[in-house]
């Protein structure tokens, strides 16, 4: 077995794309330790509160004692609702409580962008518009051009976590842009993993999911940069 990619998850709702992902990859373990979740909302003051330094420094304990190679807060919105400086100082204290190095899912999507040498992106989200256009905000801190951005408008991750296969490729397709070198799917309640491939198919270009770039992001820092199969158009790609 290769490296132990932990995995900081918000409540429950598609948590089983990791264990997903570590039968796809083959050689990668993925424990997931859930995080305290004291309101399930895709609203600002809610997501503060799921990313406070005090639940995530709890659980990134968990991690350490199960001995990871890197730790990462696989909650997209409960990173960038802080802001690139805000998110940096989270990835910081995971990074202290955890013992290994540290990430979250808005770094990674920042990362496997600039991995892809891709410069315009657009945003398919589940999230209400206010909680999306902080997503756009990091990226165009981060030096990404958003050309479109869309917003389902679903507030809670349970209900992200029930949409299948259909719904996913549908909602993604529909919300591609003509002038996007890759679209980003920023929810990590929203199930992927299984369809990475289809995504990719569908579009005709990368499709960049969080629970896909979670991984991914975990695997860099752990050193781990070798090509791997059905889990998308990123885990195929030489770094542009």
């Amino acid at each position: 077995m290769g490296h132990t990619v932990g995995i900081l998850y918000p409540g429950f709702s598609a948590e089983d794309d990791y264990p997903r992902m570590e039968r796809v990859l083959g050689d990668v373990s993925l424990p997931v330790v859930h995080t305290l979740m004291r309101e399930d909302a895709h609203r600002v003051d809610a997501l503060l509160d799921i990313g406070g330094p005090d639940v995530l420094a709890e659980g990134a304990r968990k991690l350490r004692d199960l001995g990871v190679s890197t730790a990462i807060w696989a909650c997209t919105s409960g990173s960038f609702v802080f802001g690139r400086q805000g998110a940096a100082e989270q990835v910081a204290g995971v990074e202290q409580a955890a013992g290994v190095p540290a990430s979250s899912t808005s770094f990674a999507f920042v990362n496997a962008v600039r991995h892809l040498g891709v410069r315009r992106v657009a945003v398919a989200a589940t999230y209400p518009a206010d909680v999306a256009e902080r997503f756009s905000g990091f990226l165009h801190e981060s030096g990404i051009e958003v050309v479109a951005l869309s917003c389902r408008g679903i507030i809670t991750a349970a209900e992200v976590g029930t949409l299948g296969r259909d719904e996913v490729l549908g909602f993604v397709a529909a919300n591609d842009h003509a002038d996007a070198d890759a679209v980003l799917v920023p929810d990590t309640a929203l199930h992927t993993v299984a369809w990475l491939d289809d995504l990719d198919e569908r579009l005709g270009k990368p499709v960049l999911t969080a629970n896909q770039v979670s991984v991914w992001e975990g695997l860099r820092l752990a050193g781990d940069h070798g090509l791997r199969s059905g889990a998308g158009t990123l885990f195929r790609t030489e770094a542009a």
